[in-house]
């Protein structure tokens, strides 16, 4: 029997290993072997050729300008093409960084995201990475994936970011219809991130929301008076644990559920990485889903 080898490799180990190239390869191969067909396909239509108009043909695609100078009507014709492009845009602000080391949420994302990238990659199609303060623009080959990883390697978790600007700038840089992936743990500017990732889907963009929440704090384990300290604007609060527990377990239950809901309601793939499960199982569940 073939053992999957990323199903034994728990997030924190993987998080340990330096070298991302084969961290990104061990995962990628493991989610290949369980598939039955590549959960990418096409999006993009290249204009092919010109057809006189007939009866029934959808009238979005007459040429009114070809109609104005020779008084005929015409329709485009179009050529799918099968090469996806594909942009990671990656949260690097200071609440990523939670809980610090090797099990942080942007660790978990960056061994996702290049684990995704991998697979993107390697059957061809292009992709690109965002972040607060890099950018790399879709491409192929593997020259460029190890671009890619690169930059990954070298993310950061500090200060804020701007969501809203930075998923408008990956839609408009990725051109042609695409596919974006947006981690985050989606605390910040909740409404404006929701009208950028609309108005990427209304370019044309499919939209995959990945969620990345550590069990730290899901579950909210302190047992005594604590004080909490906000990573991106250095606040504190302190708070008798006893107390809050319920309030704020109800409050993060909520909030991951609309976060959930409204990610359906536009139409955007939703998914819930939580940072104590293994890549491999949140990756297949994900792709999976798209086939």
């Amino acid at each position: 029997m073939i053992v999957d080898s990323s199903s034994v490799l728990d997030p924190v180990l993987l998080g340990r290993i330096g070298d991302l190239e084969l961290v990104a390869r061990i995962l990628a191969e493991g989610l290949v072997s369980g598939l039955h067909r590549s959960p990418f396909h096409g999006y993009s239509a290249e204009f092919s050729q010109y057809r006189q108009y007939r009866p029934g043909d959808d009238l979005k695609y007459v040429d009114w300008k070809l109609v104005a100078r020779t008084d005929r009507v015409y329709t485009k014709q179009f050529r799918e093409t099968t090469n996806t492009a594909a942009m990671l845009v990656v949260d690097t602000s200071a609440s990523m960084a939670f809980p610090d080391g090797p099990s942080s949420k942007l660790r978990y994302a960056i061994v996702a995201s290049a684990a995704l990238a991998h697979l993107i990659s390697t059957q061809g199609d292009t992709v690109g990475l965002m972040t607060e303060t890099q950018y790399l623009p879709a491409k192929a080959g593997r020259h460029h994936l190890r671009r890619i990883l690169a930059g990954l390697s070298g993310m950061t978790g500090r200060d804020s970011w701007t969501p809203a600007s930075l998923v408008r700038r990956a839609a408009e840089r990725l051109g042609r219809r695409g596919l974006m992936f947006v981690f985050s743990d989606f605390y910040d500017d909740e409404d404006g991130t929701l009208a950028e990732l609309r108005r990427a889907s209304r370019l044309g963009h499919e939209i995959v929301v990945v969620q990345v929440i550590s069990r730290e704090e899901l579950e909210f384990g302190y047992r005594r008076d604590v004080e909490l300290v906000d990573l991106e604007n250095g606040q504190r609060l302190a708070v008798d644990a006893k107390v809050a527990r319920r309030e704020y377990m109800d409050a993060v239950t909520a909030f991951l559920e609309r976060c959930r809901l409204r990610a359906g309601a536009e139409g955007f793939q939703y998914q819930l990485m939580v940072t104590d499960t293994p890549h491999a199982h949140n990756l297949r569940t994900l792709l999976l889903a798209r086939q």
